[in-house]
């Protein structure tokens, strides 16, 4: 009787550590769930509360991906079509930091990125110096190894609408192969990552569309505020440029006798203004100002330092670099019909190229600039044939007034005045013809009697 008993105790026992085997893999799972929901409602949260800032959010993205893939670090590249940029890194070693400062971020054929950019989605390395690409020394990839210490990776490209927009990578330091529900949690983490640069795009392009917007209306205002006087609206239009373009210093100078004359400037430095006002060669083929008078509309240099003028020596573009830093720049022409008017200069003083929808910015100002020019003149003209005017009416023997098409009074010489002893003040008010009647027969002018209303036809 005692060996059956013992089997069902036996029995019993091998049931319960299975059903403690199984509830405990249920807990762990549960937690595992749990903190993956964690981490992401976290991120979720970061997202909500740095609109348009994807610091922050790259950040708290990799390091719960990095934690929850039981990974030794982390790093968040973005991708601008070209070049792989810095996002974010979390425990990186410092060796590969200290590596990656010094060098160039290349990635050779069979490496993730370069792997990524070729069209794949996810990429996972079990044992890194068991691959082609390290037994080949490529640089990235030994540096990765032999300085970071990393073994296994797995990298998930960020994609929108096919387009690549970056990676995100989580690497041990031991052989170790990722689970697929870290491999699926490392996916949504990019997802994640899509939604936020997504939003943080679209959260910007308004700022800026605002930011332009503004700007414009301001130097509009600006314009109406200040007719015939174009020294403010130069110096707004400049100032908001400059802004609006990340530019660190800037001109602009208008065409006067078939020379260009600056006219307003910001933030330039002193040692290539200094050089500016004692510069008086002739433009060189080929250089800026040159270009401008040649009509070209919009002169965008990537690197004054990488052309032929700085490395011949001309001096205008010599000291644009090495006294004003200037490194790239844009300029746009101001132009009526195909008359040049002048040119907005605008300065990097690192090699950053402007956007199309700055250059587009510019070019609004220098038109700006032409309309309130062009007012100007026409205003100027305005003035100067009033001003004639005045000296004929002043210089008629009789008195002559003026009424417009309201038949309120328009203009008067002095004669008029003096004729029938008006005061500063009643002509002043620009009264209507029959006030002037009214007010004359009051005062006796057309002899004794009394004024009937007339309506004039």
């Amino acid at each position: 009787m005692t060996a059956p008993l013992d089997d069902e105790v036996a029995d019993l026992r091998r049931a319960n550590a299975e059903l403690q085997r199984r509830l405990n893999e249920a807990l762990a799972e549960r937690d595992e769930s749990l903190q993956r929901e964690t981490a992401t409602t976290e991120v979720l949260r970061v997202i909500n509360s740095s609109p348009g800032d994807l610091t922050p959010v790259f950040e708290a993205m990799l390091e719960k991906a990095t934690r929850l893939c039981e990974a030794s670090f982390g790093i968040m590249n973005t991708y601008d079509g070209k070049h792989f940029r810095a996002g974010a890194a979390h425990h990186v070693p410092a060796a590969l930091v200290e590596w990656s400062e010094r060098n160039p971020v290349q990635f050779g054929p069979g490496t993730g990125p370069a792997r990524i950019v070729g069209g794949e989605n996810l990429v996972h390395t079990v044992d890194l110096t068991a691959t082609e690409a390290y037994q080949r020394g490529d640089p990235s990839r030994r540096a990765l190894v032999d300085l970071g210490g990393a073994r296994s990776h797995l990298i998930a490209a960020l994609r929108k609408d096919g387009a690549l927009l970056g990676t995100i990578g989580v690497y041990r330091q031991e052989v170790q192969p990722f689970s697929d529900k870290q491999v699926a949690l490392l996916e949504n983490f990019a997802a994640q990552a899509v939604i936020a640069m997504e939003n943080a795009r679209l959260i910007t392009e308004t700022r800026e569309a605002l930011e332009q917007q503004t700007a414009t209306a301001e130097v509009l205002q600006v314009i109406n505020s200040s007719p015939g006087d174009l020294m403010p609206v130069f110096d707004a239009m400049l100032d908001r440029a400059m802004r609006l373009c990340g530019a660190a210093f800037g001109e602009l100078a208008i065409i006067e006798g078939g020379q260009p004359r600056t006219v307003t400037t910001r933030g330039v430095p002193a040692a290539f203004a200094k050089f500016r006002s004692r510069y008086r060669a002739s433009p060189l083929p080929g250089s800026i100002t040159a270009r401008v008078f040649a009509g070209e509309p919009v002169i965008h240099t990537i690197d004054a330092a990488d052309s032929d003028l700085y490395r011949e020596g001309e001096p205008h573009r010599r000291a644009m670099v090495d006294l004003g830093g200037a490194r790239t720049s844009l300029a746009v022409t101001l132009m009526k019909d195909r008359d040049v008017l002048g040119a907005i200069h605008v300065y990097r003083q690192e090699v950053r190229p402007f956007t199309e929808k700055q250059i587009a910015l510019l070019q609004n100002f220098a038109a700006q600039a032409v309309i309130a020019m062009e007012n100007a003149r026409l205003l100027n003209e305005i003035r100067q044939r009033q001003a004639e005017l005045r000296v004929t009416f002043d210089n008629m023997v009789d008195g002559v007034a003026m009424f417009d098409g309201e038949l309120r009074l328009a203009a008067w010489n002095r004669n008029f005045q003096e004729l029938f002893d008006l005061a500063d003040d009643f002509l002043a008010e620009r009264r209507g013809f029959d006030e002037h009647v009214r007010y004359l027969t009051e005062r006796g002018e057309f002899g004794e009697t009394t004024p009937r209303p007339k309506s004039v036809a």
